[in-house]
């Protein structure tokens, strides 16, 4: 064999035992070869700054491809052109971020494990809150009850009982995750209750003249019952009476111990009546009515008196009275006399007739029932 081929057949072979391939490996002084398979024994140029052929050196504008300061990874590989972090901003696996701080297992904030990467802590179970005496295991979480009352959303909810802001059956929760029966306890938010149960139902009625204050008249004669829905499946009963020619606000309810502490005198809810007398009203009036009227059945008073309007003839004027005897507003007028022309009642305790029409019925809202409810006491 000539000298010249033996030569290149030691080369060739080297180069294979070094493993010189396509993908940049490295020849026999361990310097690396030219990345894209050129011929074997070809010159070394730029090998060491990128490797491949027409790459390391080629220049496009004023910048050099391949150089390791745009991020050419591994010398001689061609791969991998982002940004590398200057040596100062590295730092070797697993030490601490900056000189003395621990590792973050150290401070506790993660805790060690067979699985690779941070684990976040557990969540602590909630305490057992079935020492209650009012707890049901087959009732409804409360901040679920007091959302569906209308009080706020349940975040909300759940806020205002860790706030210690409702209390149940008088007693005041902070724990979530109590289970109630709505039907068997009260509820009360910032010390008003919230109406729980379903079942009961709270009505306003604007009751035209000539209509009677009863659910049925014998007589035939236009009374409550027939301005009441017939799908209703709940019975109501009205709270006091107005007389027949008496308009206004009529509450109805099926809450007995509502009704019963909206009649109770010891209660005083107030009732705002307007009423239109003849005029002109002579001056005093206001004040004898203010300090008291002796009636046949004792001193009466109210408690407000004010002027509203006065046409030729006629005077209207708008009178608060916590009263519950019959007919006292008409007696108090004859007595002072002014004989009462129209009699409209247009707010009782905190609710108010505002811009009902005349012979409708409607559903109190949830903040009218709780601030009613706050009026006696309940």
């Amino acid at each position: 064999m000539p000298e010249t081929f033996a030569l290149y057949d030691r080369k060739e072979k080297n180069t294979m035992a070094y493993g010189n391939s396509s993908r940049g490996g490295r020849s026999a002084s361990g310097r690396p070869q030219n990345s894209r398979g050129g011929r074997p024994g070809a010159p070394k140029s730029g090998a060491g700054k990128g490797g491949a052929k027409g790459f390391g050196e080629k220049k496009y504008g004023d910048k050099k491809f391949g150089e390791k300061k745009f991020g050419a990874g591994r010398a001689g590989s061609g791969r991998g052109r982002g940004t590398e972090l200057p040596k100062r901003e590295r730092r070797a696996p697993g030490r601490p971020y900056r000189s003395g701080e621990a590792f973050a297992n150290e401070r506790g904030e993660y805790r060690v494990s067979n699985y690779a990467g941070p684990h976040r802590p557990r969540r602590p179970r909630n305490a057992p809150v079935d020492h209650y005496e009012f707890y049901d295991h087959d009732g409804v979480r409360l901040q679920k009850l007091l959302a569906q009352a209308g009080v706020a959303s349940r975040r909300v909810c759940e806020e205002m009982i860790t706030e210690g802001r409702v209390t149940v059956n008088g007693e005041v929760v902070t724990e979530l995750g109590v289970r109630v029966d709505p039907s068997k306890v009260t509820v009360q938010v910032d010390g008003m209750t919230v109406q729980t149960n379903d079942k009961l139902v709270y009505m306003a009625f604007n009751k035209p003249a000539g209509v009677v204050s009863t659910m049925e008249d014998p007589e035939g004669r236009p009374c409550i019952s027939d301005f009441l829905r017939s799908s209703m499946s709940e019975r109501v009963f009205h709270v006091g009476r107005l007389d027949v020619e008496t308009e206004g606000l009529l509450l109805l309810t099926n809450d007995g111990e509502l009704a019963n502490r909206l009649t109770h005198p010891s209660y005083e809810v107030p009732k705002t009546y307007l009423v239109q007398v003849p005029g002109p009203m002579e001056p005093g009036v206001g004040a004898a009515m203010k300090k008291g009227i002796r009636l046949e059945d004792g001193v009466t008073r109210v408690d407000e008196f004010k002027l509203v309007d006065s046409t030729p003839g006629h005077v209207l004027v708008e009178v608060t009275i916590h009263s519950g005897k019959n007919r006292i507003v008409r007696r108090l007028f004859d007595a002072v006399g002014y004989p009462v022309e129209r009699l409209v009642r247009v707010e009782m305790g905190p609710i108010r007739i505002g811009s009902q029409k005349q012979g409708t019925v409607r559903n109190l809202s949830k903040v009218e029932i709780g601030h009613l409810l706050a009026s006696v006491d309940m």
